[in-house]
C-alpha cells in the first residue's frame, strides 16, 4: 500500500532559554492511503508534537531535523511557511483536542468555517454561503443557517467539535489529523464523533493520524497503531496485532492498566516508575528504568521499533 506520509528519524528540540528539552527523538512513521493510524501514548510522550512538525506548526523556539519528511512526494523540510499555509489549508487537515480554543471565540461559526474557501479556492457570496451551509449539514448540525450565525461560546462541546470538523473537512483535504478530539467530551458524544469521523472518512477517502491515549478509542477507529513513549515510537502493528499480541512492555502496560468487567483484582493496574526527564538526552531504552524484565544491555543501548 503507497505511502501518504512517510516520517525518517524526526527530532524535535526546545530551547527553554538556557536548557532544551528533546521531545521528539528520533520517530519514523509512515501514513498509508485510506488508513486510519492511531497515534497512541500518556501525556507528555510526543505525539502532538510530531503531527504539528509535520504540518509546520511549530514556533521558532523548536528545531526540527529529519532524514525525510514527505507528504507524497513533496519534501516538507524544504517546504516554506507559504507553502504550508497553502498545504494545510487545501490537502492536510487538523481538528484540535479543544475546541472551545481552537475556534476563535469573536467570529461567527460560519465565517470561521468558510475562510479557507475564500483565502485559497476565492469562493465568496452566495457559493460561499452555500459551501458553508453543507459542511455544516455534512457533520450532522441541524438548521445550518442558525449554527452559522452563532458564535463558539453559544454551541454545545458536542456542537463545537462537529463546527471543528467541518472547518477541517470543508477543504476537502486528503489527510486529516485529529489531536485527541474526544478527550472532553463524554461517553455518548465520544461514540458520536468517532462515528462521524468514520463516516467523513469513507466519504471523502481521508488518510487519518487519529492522536489519543484512550485504548478504548483506538479499538473503535484504527485500522493501524503506533504507540509511543518518551519521544519515541516503540511498536507498530494494526489494532489486533497491538491488542491480541503486543511485543512490546510498554504496550504490556498500557493495555493492563485497561479496566474490564471482568477484572477480578483488588485495584487498577498502574506503570511504576515515571516517565523520564526530557531535559536531557535519553541514553539506551528509556522505558528501562520502568521495566521489571529489562536487561544491563537496555540501559546501555536503544532496542529496535517493535513491528507486530
Amino acid at each position: 500500500m503507497a505511502n501518504i506520509v512517510t516520517v525518517k528519524n524526526l527530532k524535535v528540540v526546545f530551547n527553554e532559554g538556557n536548557e532544551q528539552v528533546y521531545a521528539v527523538n528520533g520517530v519514523d512513521l509512515s501514513l498509508h492511503q485510506g488508513e486510519t493510524l492511531a497515534l497512541v501514548g500518556e501525556s507528555g510522550s510526543g505525539k502532538s508534537v510530531a503531527t504539528h512538525a509535520l504540518l509546520g506548526l511549530l514556533g521558532k523556539d523548536a528545531v526540527v531535523t529529519a532524514d525525510e519528511m514527505l507528504y507524497g512526494e513533496k519534501d516538507l523540510l524544504q517546504t516554506s511557511r507559504r507553502q504550508y499555509t497553502h498545504l494545510r489549508g487545501q490537502e492536510l487537515g487538523l481538528i484540535f483536542q479543544d475546541p472551545l480554543s481552537g475556534l476563535n471565540p469573536t467570529m461567527r461559526i460560519g465565517r470561521q468555517i468558510g475562510e479557507g474557501l475564500k483565502v485559497h479556492r476565492h469562493v465568496h457570496g452566495h457559493a460561499l454561503k452555500q459551501a458553508v451551509f453543507a459542511a455544516i449539514e455534512d457533520v450532522g448540525l441541524a438548521d445550518p443557517a442558525l449554527i452559522a450565525r452563532k458564535y463558539p461560546h453559544e454551541l454545545s462541546g458536542g456542537q463545537r467539535q462537529r463546527a471543528m470538523i467541518a472547518m477541517a473537512l470543508v477543504m476537502q483535504p486528503k489527510v486529516l489529523i485529529a489531536d485527541e478530539p474526544t478527550t472532553a467530551l463524554d461517553v455518548t458524544l465520544q461514540a458520536q464523533i468517532l462515528a462521524l469521523i468514520k463516516a467523513q472518512k469513507v466519504k471523502h477517502d481521508l488518510s487519518v493520524v487519529f492522536i489519543t491515549h484512550d485504548l478504548g478509542v483506538v479499538a473503535n477507529i484504527a485500522d493501524r497503531v503506533a504507540i509511543m513513549y518518551a519521544g519515541k515510537i516503540v511498536e507498530v502493528g494494526t489494532a489486533n496485532e497491538i491488542f491480541y499480541h503486543p511485543q512490546h512492555p510498554y504496550t504490556w502496560g498500557l493495555l493492563d492498566a485497561v479496566p474490564s468487567s471482568d477484572d477480578q483484582r483488588d485495584q487498577l493496574f498502574t506503570l511504576p516508575g515515571t516517565p523520564p526527564d526530557l531535559h536531557q538526552p535519553i541514553k539506551g531504552d528509556a522505558f528501562a528504568p520502568r521495566n521489571p524484565y529489562a536487561m544491563p544491555i537496555d540501559f546501555k543501548k536503544e532496542p529496535p521499533l517493535f513491528q507486530v
